[in-house]
């Protein structure tokens, strides 16, 4: 890799005078300069944020050089930055650029060496979603975390600012500078199909806690942390990938609710801010989704939240932001709304396109596009990366995944596993009366390259703590089959433990228990994505929440159910009755111990 200094040799010195960091407005004057000597193509293509399918900057495999032609047009992520001048890079696993932790250093690298080789090179900004708990682009052995509502559920701040402190040291050692976390919605709508469990919870205040020391962990460790979805994704049953969601909280509502965590946000200094796709009438009634309004991102949030830092879109290629223009409107629309960065448009040569001619033909101007790319610049420059944009194998095996991270993960997932319910104190569980453990129940795909599946995760840490476990997946939606099979398990045990994953009325999850519970033999329920499951299951003798299945959460299950470690959890949001949703089942703050 060649030093940050050969590269700005080769690149005329251009950026050399940049070697600054600290506070984001440290040296505008400069950062004007270098903008002044930009050509428009240039400017263009800093404000996008783009997909790039490999594991390699220059030489991906051939199936993921035959995406990037059919989707982008290039061969590799390299010919993307050399041909539309792109300011950042997103990372998927599905795009196979999250394969270990080494690996996505030298992709990284690759990345920067291939911008800064550019004339008037700049660094790039390589940003991923690494919320935690069900959305995170890079597993194991990088150090996997509880998601916000665990984290809701331990309801401690020093937890949260750890988490970004950690998480943060493992992204930048591994070239990623900017995380799309953490999410800031208030999740009031037990039907949000989309936020959930990514929430710290439904308490504002709580919430807006946990939201700054995340933040101030990240940015403690030199990764941007992004709070989303501005103005708040929280009370909605539509998904904004597939629909176009409508919020329909007043403007007082919005205020007491949705606006606190932002306003903490950028109280504590947050780098960027994501938009939602999603309409609120009473913040602007055009119709038009947050992402494209001028009056939500320049008069409410540039003008009465005080933000001057990098507002980025949600992904552009979801339904909520399509539904109402073309792909060549969109982008154009966001800048002239407020928008910093443009993220993953579905083509990016018809969105790059279309701002090039907005600029050529006076809809926007090149001055309001410099504005965005100053903001960007500040970003680029506050976290360092006109200093040194690389990163080192050292640096990954000094930081990623090491035994202080891991083992500080374990005890924050400790204090985060909840007991709603605990009959005649069926737990903690004893292995000299029921050391014979059947897990049985979903097994939804693993997150975040996790063990998995759930019940085998959850068996195999029975078993190390002294029980005898056995896994038998039953899946989401168990077959009649399926159920007698595992009845017929259960009457061999001693007491059976089942996962459960977003139950519904009339699920055959219910069927499942309700058969297991018949058995005679004690049934713990483990929710393991949203806690609301306990509601639809009201004959379990013993039920707790752990707001997912990696394994380190379902590790924190598997000792308080053998009662190693005493639960502490409290409910981020209250669960309502099944048979009356108008009633609350179990209140904020509910949480059982023994």
């Amino acid at each position: 890799m060649p030093s940050r200094r050969t590269v700005l040799a080769a690149t005329m010195g251009v950026t050399a005078s940049l070697a600054i960091g600290g506070t984001a407005h440290a040296d505008d004057t400069r950062l004007r300069s270098l903008i002044s000597r930009m050509t428009l193509p240039e400017k263009v293509g800093q404000l996008f944020v783009m997909r790039v399918y490999g594991h390699s900057a220059t030489a991906p495999d051939q199936a993921d050089i035959d995406a990037n032609l059919s989707e982008i047009g290039v061969r590799t992520a390299a010919e993307l930055i050399a041909k539309y001048r792109v300011g950042g890079i997103i990372y998927f696993t599905w795009a196979h650029n999250t394969r270990d932790p080494h690996q996505i250093a030298d992709l990284s690298n690759g990345i920067q060496k291939a911008s800064l080789s550019q004339p008037r090179g700049l660094p790039v900004l390589v940003a991923t979603d690494q919320e935690h708990g069900i959305v995170c682009r890079i597993g194991a052995p990088a150090t996997l975390f509880p998601g916000a509502m665990a984290i809701g559920a331990g309801g401690s701040r020093d937890d949260a600012r750890t988490l970004g402190r950690i998480s943060g040291a493992e992204l930048r050692a591994m070239g990623v500078n900017q995380d799309y976390s953490p999410d800031a919605d208030v999740n009031v709508n037990p039907a949000n199909p989309v936020i959930g469990v990514r929430s710290f919870g439904a308490d504002p205040d709580a919430v807006a806690g946990l939201v700054a020391a995340e933040v101030k962990g990240y940015q403690s460790s030199q990764v941007a942390a992004t709070a989303k979805h501005f103005p708040g994704h929280g009370d909605t049953a539509v998904d904004s990938h597939f629909g176009f969601p409508v919020i329909t909280h007043s403007r007082e509502v919005w205020e007491a609710l949705d606006a606190v965590p932002f306003r903490a946000a950028v109280k504590a200094g947050i780098d960027s801010i994501m938009t939602a796709h999603i309409m609120v009438p009473a913040l602007d009634d055009s119709g038009d989704p947050a992402t494209l309004s001028h009056p939500i991102l320049t008069g409410i949030l540039r003008g009465e939240l005080g933000y001057d830092g990098v507002v980025i879109t949600d992904s552009l290629g979801m339904e909520g932001v399509r539904q109402k223009y073309g792909d060549d409107r969109v982008p154009v629309l966001a800048l002239k709304a407020g928008v910093d960065q443009l993220l993953n448009p579905p083509s990016l040569d018809v969105a790059w396109n279309a701002v090039l001619k907005a600029v050529q033909g006076g809809e926007l101007t090149e001055a309001r596009l410099d504005e965005s790319i100053l903001r960007v610049l500040r970003l680029k420059a506050k976290l360092g990366l006109f200093q040194d944009a690389y990163v080192s194998q050292a640096g990954v095996s000094r930081t990623v995944g090491t035994r202080s991270h891991l083992a500080a993960a374990d005890r924050i997932a400790g204090r985060t596993t909840t007991l709603l319910v605990n009959e005649e104190g069926l737990l903690p569980l004893s292995r000299r009366t029921h050391g014979k453990v059947l897990v049985v129940g979903a097994d939804p795909a693993s997150p975040s390259g996790t063990t998995g599946p759930p019940t085998g995760v959850l068996a195999a840490a029975l078993g190390e703590l002294g029980f005898t476990a056995t896994a038998r997946s039953t899946g989401t939606d168990p077959s009649a089959a399926t159920v007698s099979a595992a009845v017929a398990a259960a009457r061999e045990a001693d007491a059976v433990v089942v996962a459960t994953y977003n139950v519904t009325a009339g699920s055959s999850q219910q069927t499942l228990v309700k058969q297991l519970v018949a058995t005679g033999r004690p049934v713990v329920a483990v929710a393991v994505r949203n806690p609301y499951d306990v509601a639809q299951l009201p004959s379990v003798a013993a039920y707790l929440a752990s707001y997912s299945w990696t394994d380190v959460e379902l590790r924190a299950a598997a000792r308080v159910i053998a009662g190693r470690v005493r639960p502490r959890g409290k409910l981020p949001v209250a669960v309502r009755r099944a048979d009356d949703p108008t009633q609350v089942l179990y209140p904020v703050g509910h949480g059982l111990s023994y």
